[in-house]
């Protein structure tokens, strides 16, 4: 698709869908979150064929491999056509004990928990934990 013209890593990731905005990308890029090929890009870095990616979103490290390089935004289902996902199920793991453990729910309406419910939200995180 993209033969001749080259595309950037900002512009890749917003077209792939790993993240949000070109802006958010374009940050991450400059914030030293993006790796390819063990060395840390800048927003206009050019994406190439086969290329490792790899991206920090705390506390997950995800791994892509570029089958194709694109500028225009896919929908979520073609996204497979241009990336291979490489991420280890061990990092996958990682974001669902996060998730597990850092939401607790209250009804709406109730407030603040009291001091006696924020012990009992304390303990069952422990036990979680052990």
């Amino acid at each position: 698709m993209a033969d001749n013209k080259t595309i950037r890593i900002d512009k890749f990731l917003w077209s792939v869908r790993i993240y949000k905005t070109r802006s958010i990308a374009s940050d991450e890029c400059r914030k030293g979150r993006i790796i390819i090929n063990d060395i840390q890009v800048k927003p206009s870095r050019a994406v190439l064929k086969n290329e490792i990616i790899t991206v920090k979103k705390p506390p997950v490290i995800y791994s892509y491999r570029v089958i194709e390089p694109i500028g225009n935004r896919v929908s979520a289902k073609l996204v497979e056509q241009f990336i291979k996902d490489l991420t280890t199920d061990e990092e996958k793991t990682k974001l669902n004990i996060r998730q597990a453990t850092g939401i607790v729910y209250r009804d709406k309406g109730t407030g603040r928990p009291t001091k006696k419910e924020r012990r009992q939200i304390d303990r069952i995180k422990d036990n979680i934990h052990d």
